[in-house]
């Protein structure tokens, strides 16, 4: 087994870790039992659970952030834009179902630190872009005018509570005939429409 893979399965059992128990709660002996290696091993990758924690974050969020900045700055209609974006996001949450709490748990917890993470990965710009982006549609009159953060509490209040009540979602609504995937691939144009009521003038 060479250092690459070492290293991508080290990477691989923090996330999980870090996602299903939290940054406090995982330590960085949970993470080498996890990756079946010893502790000094663990630190000749990674000295710190900082510096850990900065790998995983950056793992999964910069797969994703980026793909949404392009799918947003796109020459389409917003309504088609907003179902790739929400597509984007499916695919993310179904891999890591955690992801929404961790961050929101992480970002209760410690914001300052969820910033630092974000900003020494370079994200920031692609935030700026995409508001950037907005904007200038909202000036030249393709999108009305509302502020930021309703277009961002709209959205992500819209897709990330069926992922963060899944469990409640699949106990009283999913059967033998429609699942939770069902459940999330239907509501996916409720967020279309409702994105495009907000926005379309």
């Amino acid at each position: 087994m060479t250092a690459n893979d070492t290293e991508e399965r080290i990477i691989r059992e923090a996330r999980r870790l870090f996602i299903e128990r939290g940054y406090e709660n995982t330590s960085m002996s949970d993470i080498a039992q996890a990756a079946e290696i010893n502790r000094p091993a663990l630190h000749y990758y990674f000295r710190t659970k900082e510096k850990m924690f900065s790998a995983v974050f950056t793992d999964i969020i910069a797969s994703v952030v980026p793909k949404i900045e392009y799918i947003l700055t796109k020459d389409m209609p917003i309504g088609e834009r907003i179902g790739e974006i929400v597509d984007e996001y499916m695919v993310t949450f179904r891999e890591y179902p955690y992801l929404p709490a961790f961050i929101l748990n992480e970002a209760n917890r410690d914001i300052s630190h969820l910033e630092e993470t974000v900003r020494n990965m370079g994200m920031p710009w692609y935030f700026v872009r995409i508001r950037e982006s907005l904007q200038a549609e909202m000036a030249a009159g393709k999108l009305k005018t509302v502020p930021i953060y309703d277009v961002l509490f709209t959205f992500y209040g819209l897709m990330l509570f069926p992922v963060l009540s899944r469990n409640m979602v699949t106990a009283v609504f999913a059967t033998d005939n429609l699942t939770y995937n069902d459940i999330l691939s239907q509501w996916k144009p409720y967020i279309v429409s409702q994105m495009e009521h907000l926005l379309l003038p």
